[in-house]
């Protein structure tokens, strides 16, 4: 697997790639501090699996460049890695077509979940920006390093806040799609437009227009956003679940202790 990251930050890139090259024996890792960098490599060879960006470059805005790599290479997978925490920057982010966004004081179990997930075919929002998780956020005191370049382990998250009334989400596997609005979900969660996805499934853009509106309805959302977040919260807190025998095996277990 081959995986290009983009950050012009010395020490978090070292940290990103030593990360990175711990996923696996067969992982090659390049990273570079700039867009300008970054457009050279892919010039050179465009064959990357992954690519992890940072939004604050020094020349040029990481969403910028998100969008330009979405128009240039459709089929390369790119994970914002960022500082930021604002819900705005995240929702931006899937907007413009990121496959997932991972704060920088994320744990490195954290990351590699979230890598993991993308390269599966998934998208990663980090829970407690979908209000799964209440918002972690550091005090005056705190260390405020990316939990990359921390020795220690990253504190944990806190308990799994009850879900809101709003969040009662469907399974997906329950929300009544067609196969062929499945398949149109599953291109417009990679970030394609109408355009691109008609292409892949051969059909024109009015039948794709019609079947996004269709998925749209169908999970009770109104924008393309929303659909991609409703879709990783409804994947998020379906993984957070024990299964069947875990809860089985979880009551025959419990009993009195006396």
């Amino acid at each position: 697997m081959k995986v290009l990251l983009v950050d012009d930050h010395p020490l978090i890139l070292s940290a990103l790639q030593t990360v990175i090259r711990g996923l696996g024996e067969d992982v090659v890792v390049e990273g570079v501090d700039s867009a300008a960098a970054a457009r050279a490599v892919l010039s050179r060879n465009a064959d990357h699996d992954l690519l992890l960006l940072d939004l604050a470059l020094g020349d040029t805005s990481g969403f910028d460049l998100l969008v330009e790599l979405r128009q240039a290479y459709p089929a390369l997978p790119v994970v914002v890695v960022s500082a930021s925490e604002r819900t705005s920057d995240v929702i931006r982010a899937i907007d413009l077509g990121a496959m997932g966004f991972v704060p920088k004081r994320s744990s490195q179990a954290q990351l590699t979940e979230a890598l993991n997930t993308v390269m599966s075919g998934g998208l990663y929002v980090p829970p407690m920006m979908l209000g799964l998780l209440p918002s972690a956020r550091p005090s005056d005191e705190e260390d405020t390093a990316p939990a990359v370049m921390q020795t220690r382990a990253a504190p944990p998250l806190g308990p799994r806040a009850r879900a809101e009334s709003h969040q009662q989400l469907q399974a997906l596997a329950s929300v009544g799609l067609t196969p062929r609005q499945a398949e149109v979900l599953a291109l417009l969660l990679k970030g394609l437009p109408n355009k691109l996805i008609a292409r892949e499934l051969k059909l024109s853009v009015e039948t794709v227009k019609d079947h996004v509106a269709a998925v749209l309805r169908a999970l009770g959302v109104s924008t393309r956003t929303q659909a991609v977040l409703a879709v990783s919260q409804m994947t998020q807190m379906a993984s957070a679940q024990p299964r069947g025998d875990d809860a089985a095996a979880a009551d025959d277990g419990a009993g009195p202790t006396g």
